[in-house]
């Protein structure tokens, strides 16, 4: 496995826990623990070799974030500042370029309701801060940016917003956040803003004449729409009113798996007719499948994969795993109310599973999903569409 450079830096170490900030009990080595192997002959290995090498290779959606030991801690970790980024497990993973939300959703330091644009803006900035101190990880902000990672063997990270809702009624914000480096965001998340319906939504009216003026705005900028987690009709709406190609970032198929967290095909095609691209996600009860409905594992993620390449052609997805560091379920429990999380993975008679086996975080997620492909002799020019070139193409034409 290809490692990035990496100095021994930790987050906030030019600071004195207990001092300047409280620190918490963190996970240690099972955090890059593969739990899940895929073994590869000498010859599949050295196609995994080439690959990480020579192909740029692009998460749509990851996170450095690490989650506390206990879940006890879990609320008042994320009421601070000073929540802690995984430079190590980065540089372990193998990925040039992530899409990367900071936590957005779960910035909490005023309001436990979250998505406040002060808590938003002190998370972006402390979060910067703390990557100035180290050369694993480094801000992309264009196209050539985003090149410089696999040549200086670092980790681009493409600022990203889950959602607008910080944005309230205010368009020129959207300016705001381009000139602080945001390059991706979110229209809604589950609930629905001013702009649009989120997929928890029992009535979705569509994309509203404030949110028509935030994609205009985001297209003339040349920032990247996201449409994960916005209602059907929000969707289609969107990717009608864009003139740049849409990305579902982190989503999958509700032919897979019925809940309002996956995309009916009316949408994934829509997007894809437009140029978009669709990433498939791999957080815990999202990408299950109805052949196995009580075992999220690699097989049921790739499943949704193989629906969207069947569906929409191989040109137009991608891998957008959602992981982080710790227990993903843990997390999901702390914010379920908040957030509407159990709603948007449905209502289904299932046992929820603690973990995804094989794509627990970001330092085996990426790199098992390409074993995969191997394994199924995917072609290594197919595989490279689907690990980087087709995001790449939509990057070039909006960030150039």
């Amino acid at each position: 496995m290809t490692v990035k450079q990496y100095d021994g830096y930790r987050s906030f170490q030019y600071l004195t826990p207990g001092k300047h900030y409280r620190s918490y009990p963190l996970p240690q080595s099972d955090r890059y623990r593969n739990t899940y192997e895929i073994k590869l002959s000498e010859t599949e290995e050295r196609i995994f070799d080439t690959i990480q090498k020579y192909y740029p290779i692009v998460s749509l959606r990851d996170h450095g974030f690490i989650v506390p030991k206990n879940p006890d801690d879990i609320i008042p970790y994320c009421r601070q500042l000073h929540t802690e980024f995984d430079y190590e497990g980065l540089a372990r993973s193998g990925i040039d370029v992530i899409f990367e939300n900071f936590m957005d959703g779960i910035s909490i330091i005023s309001s436990l309701n979250g998505l406040k644009w002060n808590d938003v803006i002190m998370t972006l900035g402390i979060r910067f801060c703390d990557i100035a101190k180290q050369d694993t990880v480094y801000l992309a902000k264009t196209f050539k940016d985003i090149q410089e990672a696999k040549i200086t063997n670092r980790v681009a990270i493409l600022p990203s917003l889950e959602a607008a809702s910080i944005l309230e009624n205010e368009v020129d914000r959207v300016d705001v956040l381009y000139g602080l480096g945001v390059r991706c965001m979110g229209i809604t998340y589950n609930a629905a803003n001013t702009l649009g319906s989120g997929l928890t939504e029992k009535f979705d009216g569509g994309l509203t004449k404030f949110g028509r003026k935030v994609v205009e705005r985001m297209n003339v900028l040349g920032m990247v729409i996201d449409i994960s987690h916005c209602g059907d009709q929000t969707s289609l709406d969107i990717i009608e009113a864009s003139k740049t190609p849409v990305m579902i970032t982190h989503a999958g198929a509700r032919k897979v798996w019925d809940s309002p967290r996956m995309k009916p095909d009316e949408v994934l095609l829509a997007c894809a007719e437009r140029g978009g691209i669709i990433g498939v996600c791999a957080a815990p009860n999202t990408t299950l499948s109805s052949k196995n409905p009580n075992d999220h594992t690699i097989e049921s993620v790739m499943e949704h994969l193989e629906y969207l390449i069947d569906l929409v052609g191989i040109d137009h997805v991608g891998l957008g795993p959602d992981t982080f560091f710790g227990d993903h379920v843990a997390l999901q429990h702390a914010f379920d109310d908040m957030l509407s999380l159990h709603e948007s993975h449905g209502n289904q008679d299932y046992e929820t599973p603690s973990f995804v086996e094989g794509l627990e975080n970001p330092t085996e997620a990426m790199s098992n999903m390409i074993k995969w492909m191997i394994k199924k002799n995917y072609k290594i020019q197919e595989i490279e569409k689907i690990v980087g070139g087709n995001a790449l193409r939509i990057l070039q034409y909006i960030l150039s």
